[in-house]
């Protein structure tokens, strides 16, 4: 490692730098000097702003960094970064200098101790197990009797042929559709995933019971396509019962915790569903013996009571005899009772004839009648009287308003004087004066007056 002093340049403008150019020499310097570092530490800080670039702190006891890791780059990580993670960081310094600080520029992150592909497999499954994907209570129930399957995996792989070999050992004639995908690669995961949405979308025109998903043994790398979210979802997603079989025995994936049945191999997952289909056959064929040895103890027992039955069948013609006798018994029986009852309702029929004779709507009728024409009698009269009545008390008061009405009095030689600008009536010489014109109403007529002399 290389460090120079900065020393004034002889000549210049009073040997001072502007911040600027001191940002820009101490960059240059350190950019020279370390142009590749690794550096290890804890993640602090970490955020990921809508650019998506990587800004954390890398600190130790001591202390810290700035580090950024750019898009272009943290792209191909297999683990996301967080907080309190240690890491192996490989990068370069330099100065950020519109504020004057340096930073690690990360090329290469890596986790301490643990590989990055075990990293990724794990913060996977720790968030998927959250969402609830590995619950037991959302797997399907696998078929009893799978006759139709979807395979998808590598058409050319040493898988299928093992897994087609075992297949031919099934009791029953089976439907196997290999939707051919590559099971290793950049490409894979996606095309796996793309594989499982096309057996949903295919499900009605091919009634596929069953889906196997999965490839041979191979390194982690290899087998990673099947610890890919996007896989993992489309599992989730399936409407069809799956089996994942990944790799060898001792090998574990994402995919094998989303399905609903893990097979440790391929041809484990063929064996599986030929002892299904063994299973099922012992059950039928058990079913079969079980329900011919019943058939044959019913029919046994029925041939016993039939053999009971006809020691004690009687002759048919006395059984027809006896029937003829007991018929004639109760037809005689039956007409007697038919006499007695037809009798019984003749008599009943003849007291209600009687009884609806005296209630019959004339006699009823008659009084209300009698009552009626008196009632309008009685009417009548009232009527007449309150008219009476009430004429004599019209007469009467007629004659009152007669001797109380105003005209009366004024045809006894009275008049009412009026004052001509507003029609009130004088009551009083003092409310006119003289020449003042009046007006006088008489009994028949009026005039107007002009006041010459008051009293």
């Amino acid at each position: 490692m290389t460090f120079s002093l900065l020393h004034p340049i002889p000549g210049d403008e009073a040997g001072v730098f502007s911040v600027s150019e001191l940002n820009a020499r101490i960059r240059s310097i350190l950019e020279g000097s370390l142009p590749f570092v690794w550096v290890k530490g804890e993640i602090s800080n970490f955020r990921i702003p809508a650019s998506g670039h990587h800004y954390f702190t890398l600190k130790d006891q001591q202390s810290q960094i700035r580090a950024v890791f750019f898009r272009a780059q943290n792209r191909r990580l297999r683990f996301v970064p967080e907080d309190g993670l240690q890491v192996v960081c490989q990068g370069r310094i330099t100065v950020y200098e519109p504020r004057g600080e340096y930073q690690l520029v990360v090329e290469i992150m890596e986790p301490e101790g643990l590989g990055a592909l075990q990293l990724a497999f794990e913060q996977l499954k720790k968030r998927l197990e959250a969402e609830g994907l590995f619950d037991a209570s959302r797997k399907r129930p696998l078929p009893v009797c799978p006759r139709r399957i979807a395979v998808v995996t590598s058409p050319t792989g040493a898988a299928i042929r093992d897994m087609l070999k075992m297949l031919q050992r099934s009791p029953y004639p089976l439907e196997v559709t290999v939707i051919p995908v590559r099971v290793q690669g950049k490409e894979a995961a996606g095309e796996i995933a793309s594989a499982l949405s096309v057996v949903g979308s295919l499900r009605e025109r091919f009634n596929w019971d069953l889906v196997i998903i999965g490839r041979g043994g191979g390194s982690i790398e290899d087998l990673w396509p099947f610890n890919e979210e996007v896989v993992a979802r489309a599992l989730a997603a399936c409407e069809v019962p799956t089996i994942s079989a990944v790799g060898h025995e001792i090998d574990f994936s994402i995919s094998d915790l989303v399905a609903d049945l893990r097979a440790p191999t391929p041809t484990a997952a063929a064996e599986w569903i030929v002892a299904r289909l063994e299973s099922v056959q012992r059950e039928l064929e058990r079913c079969r013996e079980q329900a011919a040895a019943r058939m044959k103890r019913i029919v046994e027992n029925c041939g016993h009571r039939l053999r009971l039955l006809q020691r004690g069948l009687r002759d048919p013609r006395r059984r027809l005899d006896d029937l003829r006798l007991t018929l004639d018994e109760r037809a005689e029986r039956l007409r007697l009772a038919w006499r007695r009852d037809l009798d019984r309702r003749r008599t009943l029929h003849g007291h209600l004839v009687g009884r609806l004779g005296l209630c019959h709507p004339i006699r009823q009728i008659e009084p209300f009648r009698q009552g009626i024409a008196q009632l309008r009698k009685d009417v009548s009269q009232r009527f007449l009287n309150r008219l009476s009545f009430l004429r004599h008390q019209l007469e009467g008061a007629a004659g009152k308003l007669e001797m109380l009405s105003p005209l009366a009095v004024l045809s006894r030689g009275y008049s009412i004087a009026y004052r001509l600008e507003d029609g009130r009536i004088i009551r009083s010489s003092s409310e006119v004066e003289l020449d003042d014109t009046v007006r006088l109403r008489l009994a028949e007529g009026a005039m107007e007056c002009r006041v010459t002399a008051r009293q």
